[in-house]
């Protein structure tokens, strides 16, 4: 198996946090791997960057089974310019797919609010796919101190 630099690291970081945590390694590369798996069906294999994209969460989450979210992505909402799709994930829950808001010109801006569930302290993770193809992302920490998801 063959590991890009960044896939090395998230795997290391992940592992030293699952350890501190006492939770089994293996767990939490699963859950980073279902991660990367949707973000890249998602983009089709592109790499997302960072900007246009801002999701705005909560630092500390008192409880976990409802957490707001905002994901706000700058565009003129035209014709020719708009957003697509924006992909929200929860790499820490055991499925980390949220939810995908879809938009066309007529949306008029490309915002959308919801509430989430977490099952602990993990990233939120917004990906934004434009009208002409580029991708963009945005990822918060969102610190969990009731369980959600059973945790």
């Amino acid at each position: 198996m063959n590991l890009s630099k960044r896939q090395f690291m998230t795997y290391s970081a992940a592992s030293v946090i699952a350890v501190s945590l006492g939770m089994p390694v293996g767990q939490v590369l699963a859950l980073a791997d279902e991660t990367n798996k949707r973000i890249n069906d998602f983009t089709g294999g592109k790499k997302p960057v960072p900007g246009k994209v801002s999701l705005t969460t909560p630092e500390i989450a008192e409880n976990g089974n409802t957490v707001p979210i905002t994901v706000d992505v700058e565009s003129p909402m035209t014709k020719d310019d708009y957003v697509a799709a924006v992909l929200i994930l929860a790499d820490g829950n055991p499925r980390p797919g949220v939810a995908t808001f879809r938009f066309s010109p007529m949306s008029g801006e490309a915002s959308a609010t919801t509430r989430i569930r977490l099952a602990k302290t993990q990233n939120v993770i917004a990906v934004a796919k434009m009208s002409d193809g580029s991708l963009h992302i945005d990822k918060k920490v969102v610190k969990v101190t009731i369980g959600g998801c059973g945790g």
